[in-house]
């Protein structure tokens, strides 16, 4: 399946960046609290949201280094181990 080429402009660019910057916090304070029912599903989406987001190839000079941190720790997160079911 082919990704379809789209072309942002700077708003959407920068509204894009901000929403990646909300979902590094969601996955972040997510694997820092306490794990419940709700935190995989919190961490799997907005990690999947990451993934497809950083793969656009229209980024600027944006740093990516904490996106790309959260995706590896969203990645690596399992709620189920962290609340020792």
């Amino acid at each position: 399946m082919s990704q379809e080429s789209e072309t942002r402009t700077t708003d959407q660019l920068a509204q894009d960046y901000s929403a990646m910057g909300d979902s590094v916090s969601l996955i972040t304070a997510t694997i820092a609290g306490e794990a419940d029912e709700d935190s995989q599903g919190c961490v799997d989406r907005n990690t999947q949201h990451l993934e497809l987001m950083v793969a656009k190839e229209d980024w600027g000079s944006e740093d990516m280094a904490a996106v790309n941190e959260a995706i590896l720790a969203g990645n690596g997160y399992n709620a189920s181990l962290e609340a020792g079911e």
